[in-house]
């Protein structure tokens, strides 16, 4: 799932919608819509550019704006509410710190967008207690879906990374021992070393398990 900028990567955002809608594989997403198996992943590979007509069918399908997907313009995902954002997944459940999309949560629910966010806020909901000293069980992560590159003031600092394998993390970022890699501090568990990036991302807020339970709005 990652926000980018430009034409040329539309290929890339369709690719980051249907992983954000909780599809593993082209394959699965083209199955579960019905669409070409073929058609589908050349059009996330980048190998057959595809039309505004076509990003508006993937866009309902996915849940994300077809402006958004077509051309990068506005937010990824539909407003469902003014002042609010989506829960897009939950993290923390494992070792691992890996982000589970469209997991963990139901369909639509919706947290306050926090002090100094913005609409481009989105949420994580902490599941288990491998992140313990970070965010607690039932806790609220908040970060901006802008997917940018790392910048030096995140070194040291728990952030929320896509590594080049299409693994979406929340680590400590650290120094790799080479430019343009990094090493990955677990809050429990092995460092990752020399990860390759496509963007990281500030984590903006960290709301406790017992506002996050009181704040929280399902789906209708």
């Amino acid at each position: 799932m990652s926000t980018v900028f430009g034409m040329d990567r539309r290929s890339e955002r369709l690719r980051d919608a249907r992983m954000a809608r909780g599809y593993e594989t082209a394959a699965a997403a083209a199955d579960a819509f019905g669409w070409n198996r073929n058609t589908y992943a050349s059009n996330e590979n980048g190998n057959a550019p595809f039309s505004y007509r076509k990003a508006k069918e993937y866009a309902a399908a996915l849940g994300v704006r077809p402006e958004w997907l077509y051309d990068a313009a506005g937010p990824m995902r539909p407003s469902a509410e003014p002042g609010f954002v989506p829960i897009i997944g939950m993290v923390g459940a494992n070792p691992d710190g890996i982000v589970l999309f469209a997991t963990g949560q139901e369909p639509g629910d919706l947290a306050p967008i926090p002090p100094g966010g913005t609409e481009k806020a989105v949420a994580l909901r902490v599941a288990g207690h491998s992140m313990r000293g970070v965010a607690d069980d039932g806790a609220l992560i908040y970060f901006e879906d802008q997917r940018t590159p790392p910048t030096p003031d995140m070194l040291g600092h728990v952030v929320v990374v896509e590594t080049d394998s299409d693994e979406v993390l929340v680590k400590r970022l650290l120094r790799g021992s080479r430019a343009n890699v990094y090493d990955l501090e677990s809050v429990a568990g092995p460092t990752r070393h020399d990860a390759r990036l496509r963007w990281a991302a500030h984590i903006t807020a960290i709301i406790p398990p017992y506002q996050a339970r009181r704040i929280i709005r399902g789906a209708a």
